[in-house]
């Protein structure tokens, strides 16, 4: 029997554990709010990506850093940003509001862009890449649970996928940009970063201004949910997504990989953005209509599919010899997060408690920041020592891992 809960906007709905239903399809419209909410993540997106997509070969070209240094400083940056959720999303759960830490985390992000262009060495640029992850981390378990109360259930899917949709606009948009900076400004690094300030301070007022939190109290109020009584009320579903988040993650290491691939097979310093456009372009047209479609199809059988795609992904980026096959290779990376990034979140929300949906949101990301420390490393340690070869190889065998744990999965109801 299942129990019921009383979602962000008043309607009833069974709190299930059973992941492989099929949602309703019914027609809603999707809240102004939401699309705010995406227009926050396109121009922060802009403004990251602009720097991220460059900051790989600025690090190894430019200061001097190692492949194995690289990979670390990725994991670490990434890690940091999935463990911080963790807390922000309790946080946010205990105060019962989530925009004030959204706003903390987007600001600190934008604070953290004029430290790359002003970086003399190694260790500015550290702190800058550490400071925009730590702001990353405060304001994405609030920020998820935030979409998750405003959009209703019967279109949450299609609502996560809209804000990834609109996020991954901004991250082909910002290698789009940087390749056009770059190119005028004959390869300066440092002008391009200073240029990223303008779309992060976007990002930062439109949250302010045209988003309202939802003028509800949570269900059951938490007088604290960093406590171990509140973990084990999460449902034994959601730690099953935990696990598949985590195994995913492993599989799907640091995007800087790609970069350094593309331009290990020779494709111009100031190109090499664009192969992060496609990919990204890809991402952003897909993340749309699969968010709708995990609003109709069993959510197992669309998560089988991302990760065949992603194992197929990284086979072809493994055995690239040339721009054809390695632009194949992203483009399927492209397709892969655009059917399971979206899905991940809806299927957190979905096995999760409205009032403990924050804390669900970040010790999903504290488990996936420990596996992506884990991947990066692991993956620079295999480029440096073996080639790029063995870190996708490496890969591909992750995802078949997280592929026959997501066939492992009981097929009855769990309450």
């Amino acid at each position: 029997m299942h129990a019921a809960v009383q979602t962000a906007r008043g309607i009833e709905r069974p709190l299930t554990d059973d992941l492989f239903m099929l949602p309703s399809a019914t027609k809603t419209r999707m809240p102004t709010a939401i699309w705010a909410l995406g227009f926050v993540s396109l121009f922060m997106d802009i403004s990251s990506e602009m720097i991220h997509s460059l900051l790989p070969m600025f690090l190894v070209g430019t200061l001097g850093m190692s492949t194995l240094a690289v990979g670390i400083l990725e994991g670490v940056a990434e890690s940091t940003a999935l463990i911080v959720k963790v807390f922000s999303g309790m946080l946010s759960d205990y105060l019962g509001k989530r925009k004030a830490l959204a706003v903390l985390g987007y600001s600190l992000g934008a604070l953290s862009k004029p430290l790359f262009a002003l970086a003399p060495g190694v260790t500015l640029v550290v702190t800058a890449r550490l400071l925009d992850r730590v702001g990353k981390g405060i304001r994405g378990a609030p920020r998820d649970a935030l979409v998750a109360d405003i959009a209703p259930p019967e279109i949450r899917g299609q609502a996560f996928g809209l804000r990834q949709s609109m996020d991954t606009v901004g991250a082909f948009l910002g290698p789009l940009l940087g390749t056009g900076l770059m190119l005028l400004w004959a390869d300066d690094f440092r002008s391009v970063f200073w240029v990223a300030i303008i779309p992060g301070a976007l990002a930062v007022m439109v949250l302010v201004w045209g988003v309202k939190e939802p003028g509800h109290a949570p269900v059951q109020p938490v007088r604290s949910p960093i406590q171990w009584a509140s973990l084990k009320r999460l449902s034994r579903s959601y730690w099953w997504v935990v696990g598949l988040g985590g195994l995913f993650t492993l599989a799907r290491f640091s995007e800087a990989f790609l970069v350094l691939r593309a331009e290990q097979l020779g494709v111009p310093v100031a190109m090499v953005p664009l192969m992060m456009v496609a990919m990204n372009v890809v991402y952003a047209a897909s993340a749309y209509p699969f968010g709708w479609l995990s609003d109709r199809v069993k959510h197992r059988k669309l998560l089988g599919w991302g990760v065949v795609v992603l194992v197929v992904a990284d086979l072809v980026l493994a055995h690239a010899t040339h721009i054809g096959l390695l632009l194949t290779g992203i483009l399927l990376w492209g397709i892969h997060m655009g059917m399971t990034q979206g899905l991940m979140a809806t299927m957190v929300a979905d096995t999760a408690q409205p009032e403990l949906r924050g804390t669900a949101y970040g010790v999903f990301n504290l488990v996936s920041g420990i596996a992506m420390l884990v991947a990066s490393t692991c993956a620079g340690w295999l480029w440096q020592t073996h080639g790029p070869q063995a870190t996708f190889w490496a890969g591909a065998g992750f995802a078949l891992v997280a592929w026959l744990g997501l066939q492992l999965k009981p097929q009855r109801d769990l309450c």
